[in-house]
């Protein structure tokens, strides 16, 4: 199943740092996600935009993960010729993530 089945996402971002939380629609499936979204799969899954580090945060209380993903944004909004400079998109992208039942 994708990762949008049982979660949303919300992008934000601050010079060449990318931040996508993935709240889950629920307890049961924030355990899932916890489980199956590390910081290494989603450097693996952005492989061609990821230059820096991913760093995971778990957040229980809103049954949430949020991610920071440096070097994301080819440089940032004023530098990055990058169609999407904010990576907004990113949570989109993310969400298409295969998860397993």
């Amino acid at each position: 199943m994708k990762l949008r089945e049982i979660a949303h996402s919300r992008t934000g971002d601050k010079g060449d740092i990318s931040v996508i939380s993935v709240i889950a629609y629920d307890m049961e499936n924030y355990e899932k996600i916890k489980e199956q979204v590390t910081a290494q799969r989603i450097k693996d899954w952005f492989k061609e935009i990821i230059q820096g580090e991913v760093t995971r945060y778990e957040i229980p209380s809103l049954e949430a993960l949020n991610f920071v993903l440096e070097k994301a944004l080819g440089g940032g909004v004023t530098k990055s010729l990058a169609i999407d400079m904010h990576g907004k998109s990113l949570s989109s992208a993310l969400l298409d993530m295969e998860i397993a039942d």
